[in-house]
């Protein structure tokens, strides 16, 4: 089969990509960060998406949303860093590692090995991160992808360390046991909010059970249940001790099922009787106390004994309906079990009134047990089977993924043949699945970290409610309501991917660590990892002349250089200090050391391996020195392998050796000084090629260091964590720091030896307590002390924050339970104050039939198809002006995009083109704005009124709002604006043709202004277009200019031209109902006074004269007139004089001319000759209008002629009675 034909990339789509180059090339948006910013900062914090796969529709609307307000800030005059993150860790990319490696459960990860699986999960990670970073930036989004953060990095843990810690000081962090649900797949626990994204629609098998109460024969409780498999782990019954209870007993029964002489007890509402007995009929006399119905279609009789209060229940013992634990001696608390407890949890509004209790498995369950001490009967394992001892069961899965009521069925099989099964139907109700695997999930008790979220509620509702949500009823009611009933946040997860809790346990005294830094457990360590600190030197005078030089005894440092170097003192005090300073032998890093070693009190060892690269017959020659800047080009351009192994200067050293040399050094240096701190002070080159050896960095990664920020500035500390066991930098991922042990500082004091007595828990973070802390983890926050840090959440009197909290965020409506959500409770609990001000949530994009989006059924278009086919800014445009961007669904239409394509950004430039077509041809701006003509006018105001409220909107974040005026304005533009002023722009009097262009070029050059956050490349082809000689030299980009300010906005000018082209309609509509065409002129059109409704003018009072050219020019009418005597709202007088029949002619036969010069590709400044062969009246009518055919058509002259010359092309006018022929007209 032939391959299909993919189609050809638009020519929009190509003009895109050639303006993304620029953009590219230039740095424009580097310059865009970089540029003065009065207003201050504007704090922007991007959520992190996974990398695992490519960006769908789910990523580039709220990616677009993203993109629109920063680049609107920014033309505002705020500085808006905008840098890109990557979520790394979680069940999200454990699954996809599990498939690919085709585990099926936990155990197959264990026995594959811990450290291959995390291995794997770090490559699937960043596996289309490269895809990520070309599509991103092709949809016109402008973020920092190349200083990414990564919620796998080092770095990044340890600030999320540093909360935890923080809230475990506060009180808020503690370890318990409750139940919450369990992926059976997965094998841990999920969270509450987690849980609320995979609820999915399941058909259950529920069961009526009877429970055999000890000392009443043939008596029985009767309790509900969606969730028989749950019933061998059954230790209590639940009444309401509130409620009343009825005996029911069977007087008269055909049904084997139900014998005469049974008592069944439940609740005494009618309602409960009716539910458990009346399956087919049923029939009951309240009075009375007695009824019938049938069973299995056999006649029962019934009389409803002995009405009585729970609280007379509490404390009957029942028989247990398996006995697989009932029966163990062992068994703690076995006396407390199988009673009747009271509960006031237990209702009448569904099953019987009474609850079967099953601690392992419910909430309301579990706490029960704890308040009675019932024994504890958990059957099933975290795995989801059923453990050995439940021998009719053992092995099957609880709840099985493929059909989940198997093993329910069985259970209700097994009591149906003991009788101990009144009765199972089904039950279709909303159940949780992992949001993840999509496994049913099953309710568990077990042990979690919890965040006390409980006791925060108030103060987070309160937080909420300072935030601008857009939707406003979003925040308000859907996330409102959610924290308002916030429970604890269960933050641990039994997983192996994620970031470790860090707490360790003693394994004698049981007593619990949690650390919060690696040099704090650095310390609590016996030798096993090194602190180490990197410095290069500071300033020296060899680095301001740009010398190239390793002698030892040159260049000391400038005053700006030992300035630095006090600083960088401070800072490293302030970061723990250091135990040893080693020093490059170099006079530079020497003088920085004992600058260094003085403020520390220490004294400096200098170390060879430290010093600076030789640069062979470089050395004390300046950067690009004539003499050797031949050879330096030639050794700069070398392939990156080359370049790595190639001396420098031809008798120096190459990288390779440096690198190779400074890591003998550091391991030899760092032997010595096992678990100490490490100062190292040397210079660029090898601190960079340490860095690649330890992080094992590709020479490409290796070669973007030198250009990266950390070497600006001299004298700058880098911190290193070395572990003496993996013999590389501290990884705090599993299993490496599993193997981590602390001493136990309690068994210390007690007995003298806690050494290595502490091994951390198993567990690993919720990932989106990782997502939630990136505010101050993507800043490294509270470690990172260079003042270049992006977040310091302090202020007060005479400090500001910087980076805290964010003025704006944005992420689709799924995150009120997810990031939104970690967001606030860390934020809250950590730096006492919401970490976000302004939310815009999005809703869903549904495919175009209102399904969920699907690749299996491929019932979408691909959006970068879409992107090929019409350009990235109309697939912004249409997501942007439709409700999707404030938090409604939207079914995704192609056509849509398409209309958008051609109504927006294909009319526009139409306009474009035409100005283009008129302006000066030198490229200058000889056109003074002088907006005296009612259009220009008009339109000016417009635009000031259309800058005022787009920047409303943006204000507001109302996206929608905000891009919908523009489209209308770009019609009022196209279709009444310039149709109307061709004539005056085509004019020959240069003042007029010179002004309605200078108001054109000045629409469309603040239009692009007004579009630059929503249509980014658009803005930038017309900004670029419209620019005069001038600004092309110091107005690169659209996106380095100001944001427009409005003018005054005339309203009654506005009215008026309202007034106006509602008139032009209703004249145009008379004239279709009557089958007059447009150019045949008419003389008269009334309007009827009562139409004229502008304000603040006086109703009914009389359009100006200007005004009523314009009705007259485009109804074709001679005069225009306003009689409020009329039956109508327009009236037209449809009587042809002969003048008008000719006028009408003419018009016709301009029409004609100008069709042939379309025809023959002509454009209006080619000038072409017109022959005409005509005879008797013809030829006058010809006469009569040559001289303005001539200046309509330009026509350099109109030539008669009884044979038209071959060549041009030739045509029929007026029913062959004239027939034209044109040509270009040869000079």
């Amino acid at each position: 089969m032939a391959e299909e034909q993919q189609s050809p990339k638009s020519k929009i789509a190509d003009r895109e990509e050639q303006i993304l180059a620029f953009w590219q090339k230039d740095n424009t948006f580097k310059k865009t960060l970089e540029k003065k910013s009065p207003k201050g900062e504007f704090v922007f914090y991007d959520g992190p998406p996974f990398a695992t796969g490519l960006p769908h529709y789910g990523h580039v609307l709220p990616s677009t949303i993203k993109d629109v307000i920063p680049r609107f800030k920014t033309m505002q005059g705020y500085h808006v860093p905008r840098k890109w993150g990557w979520d790394c860790h979680g069940l999200p990319v454990e699954n996809i590692v599990e498939k690919e490696l085709g585990f099926k459960s936990k155990k197959d990860i264990v026995d594959h090995g811990v450290e291959k699986f995390n291995a794997s999960a770090k490559e699937t990670v960043m596996r289309y991160a490269d895809d990520w970073r070309k599509i991103i930036p092709r949809l016109g989004r402008w973020v920092d992808m190349v200083n990414d953060y990564r919620t796998m990095d080092t770095s990044y843990t340890e600030s999320v360390w540093w909360s935890f810690k923080t809230l475990h000081d506060k009180g808020l962090v503690y370890e318990g046991f409750k139940s919450m649900h369990l992926c059976p797949r997965c094998e841990t626990t999920l969270s509450n909010f987690e849980v609320t994204q995979g609820y999915k629609e399941l058909t259950d098998t529920s069961v009526f059970v009877t429970f055999p109460i000890d000392g009443l024969a043939n008596t029985f409780a009767v309790a509900w249940t969606t969730t028989p498999w749950t019933l061998p782990g059954n230790v209590a019954l639940a009444v309401n001790p509130e409620l009343q209870y009825a005996f029911v007993c069977i007087t008269a029964s055909n049904a084997p099922e139900l014998p005469a002489g049974n008592t069944y007890i439940v609740g005494a509402d009618e309602a409960i009787l009716k539910r458990v007995f009346g399956k087919e009929s049923f029939q009951f006399d309240p009075s009375a106390k007695v009824g019938s119905f049938t069973w299995n279609g056999q006649a029962v009789s019934f009389e409803a004994k002995k009405g009585v209060l729970g609280k007379t229940l509490i404390g009957q013992r029942y028989r247990p309906l398996f006995d697989y634990y009932a029966k163990e001696g062992a068994l703690q608390n076995r006396d407390h079990g199988w009673k009747i407890y009271g509960g006031s949890f237990v209702t009448e509004s569904d099953g019987t009134g009474i609850v079967h209790i099953a601690p392992a498995f419910g909430e309301d369950d579990y706490n029960l047990a704890i308040q009675e001490k019932l024994p504890f009967v958990q059957h099933v394992a975290t795995n989801g089977t059923f453990k050995q001892e439940v021998t009719d069961f053992a092995g099957l899965s609880a709840k099985p993924k493929g059909n989940p009521k198997e093993t329910d069925e069985k259970v209700a099989m097994h009591l149906k043949e003991r009788g101990n099964l009144l009765l199972a139907v089904p039950f279709t109700h909303q159940y949780p699945h992992c949001w993840r695997c999509e496994t049913p999930l099953l309710n568990f008790s077990a042990p979690s970290w919890f965040v006390k979220v409980s006791s925060m509620r108030e103060k987070l509702v309160a937080e909420n409610k300072k935030v601008t949500w857009v939707p406003k009823d979003v925040g308000e009611f859907r996330f409102g309501n959610w924290l308002a009933e916030a429970k604890d946040w269960a933050v641990s997860r039994s997983r192996f991917w994620g970031a470790p809790i860090p707490a360790w346990r003693c394994q004698r005294c049981r007593a619990v660590r949690v650390v919060g830094s690696i040099d704090e457990l650095r310390k609590g360590t016996t030798e096993r990892i090194t602190k180490v600190t990197l410095l290069r030197h500071g300033e020296s005078m060899k680095n301001r002349e740009n010398i190239m030089d390793d002698s030892t005894d040159k260049y000391p440092l400038t005053h700006d250089g030992k300035k630095r170097a006090k600083e960088s003192a401070e800072r490293i005090q302030k970061e723990g200090g250091a135990d040893v300073i080693f020093a490059s032998p170099m006079l530079r890093t020497k003088e920085t050391a004992e600058i260094v070693g003085k403020h520390l009190g220490m004294p400096v060892s200098i170390e060879e391996g430290l010093r600076e690269v030789d640069s062979g017959d470089w050395d004390e020659k300046k950067i690009r020195d004539p003499s050797v800047k031949e050879a330096e080009e030639a050794y700069y351009v070398l392939p990156s392998e080359q370049h790595y192994v190639t001396p420098r200067g031809g008798t120096g050293e190459s990288w390779k050796g440096v690198e190779e040399r400074i890591m003998e050094a550091f391991y030899r240096l760092l032997e010595k000084h096992k678990g100490e701190s490490v100062l190292l002070v040397t210079h660029e080159g090898p601190i960079i090629y340490l860095e690649k050896a330890l992080k094992g960095l590709s020479l490409e990664e290796t070669s973007r260091l030198f250009k990266e920020i950390q070497f600006e500035s001299y004298a700058e500390p880098i911190t290193l964590y070395f572990d003496h066991v993996t013999n590389k930098l501290v990884d705090l991922h599993r299993p490496y720091i599993d193997d981590v042990l602390l001493s136990c500082e309690d068994c210390a004091k007690k007995t003298g030896a806690g050494r290595d007595l502490m091994r951390r828990v198993s567990e690993v973070f919720d990932c989106w307590y990782e997502s939630g802390s990136m505010p101050f983890a993507q800043a490294h926050y509270p470690f990172n002390h260079s003042k270049r840090s992006s977040f310091n959440p302090e202020h007060g009197w005479l400090t500001k924050s910087s980076g805290f909290p964010a003025d704006f965020i944005a992420e689709g409506l799924d995150q009120t339970r997810g990031w939104f959500y970690s967001l606030l409770v860390l934020g809250t609990a950590l730096f006492d104050v919401s970490p976000f001000k302004s939310v815009v949530v999005n809703g869903i994009i549904l495919a175009e039939n209102g399904a969920k989006m699907s690749k299996r059924l491929k019932n979408y278009p691909d959006p970068l198809e879409v992107v090929e086919k019409y350009g990235a800014d109309s697939l912004r445009w249409y997501l942007l002006s439709s409700p999707v961007v404030h938090g409604e669904d939207l079914r995704f239409s192609e056509k849509g995009v398409d209309e958008v394509s051609k109504k927006i950004f294909g009319r526009l430039d139409n306009v474009l083109a035409f100005y283009l077509l008129y302006a000066d041809s030198s490229g200058t701006t000889r056109y003074t704005l002088h907006a005296t003509h009612v259009l220009d006018v008009w339109i000016m105001t417009r635009l000031n009124q259309l800058i005022l409220g787009v920047t409303d909107a943006l204000e507001k974040y109302e996206l929608d709002k905000a891009v919908r005026p523009i489209g209308e304005f770009i019609d009022d533009l196209s279709t009444w604006y310039l149709r109307r002023s061709r004539d005056r722009i085509k004019s020959d009097d240069l003042d007029e043709r010179l002004h309605s262009l200078a108001t054109l070029r000045y629409t469309l050059h603040t239009l692009a202004k007004v579009m630059a956050p929503f249509s980014p490349f658009f803005a930038e082809y017309l900004f670029d277009n419209v620019k005069s000689k001038s600004e092309k030299v110091k107005s690169e980009s659209v996106h380095l200019e100001e944001w427009p300010s409005a003018g005054k906005v005339d309203e009654i000018k506005i009215k008026e031209m309202e007034e106006v082209r509602k008139i032009v309609s209703l004249g145009l509509e008379a004239r279709t109902k009557v089958s007059i065409r447009v150019r045949q002129p008419l003389g008269k059109l009334k309007v009827k006074s009562d139409i004229l409704m502008s304000s603040p003018r006086k109703r009914g009072s009389s359009l100006s004269p200007d005004l009523l050219q314009l009705i007259q020019d485009e109804v074709n009418v001679k005069d225009v007139v306003i009689d409020p005597t009329i039956a109508t709202d327009v009236a037209l007088d449809t009587t042809l004089t002969p003048a008008l029949m000719e006028e009408g002619q003419f018009r016709e036969l301009v029409r004609t001319v100008q069709e042939m010069r379309k025809k023959l590709g002509l454009n209006p400044r080619d000038e072409a000759e017109l022959q005409v062969k005509a005879e008797g009246l013809s030829v006058r009518f010809i006469e009569q209008f040559e001289q303005e055919l001539s200046s309509i058509a330009s026509l350099r002259n109109v030539v008669r002629a009884e044979t038209l010359t071959e060549g041009g092309l030739q045509q029929s006018f007026t029913a062959d009675e004239i027939v034209l022929g044109l040509r270009l007209s040869k000079e």
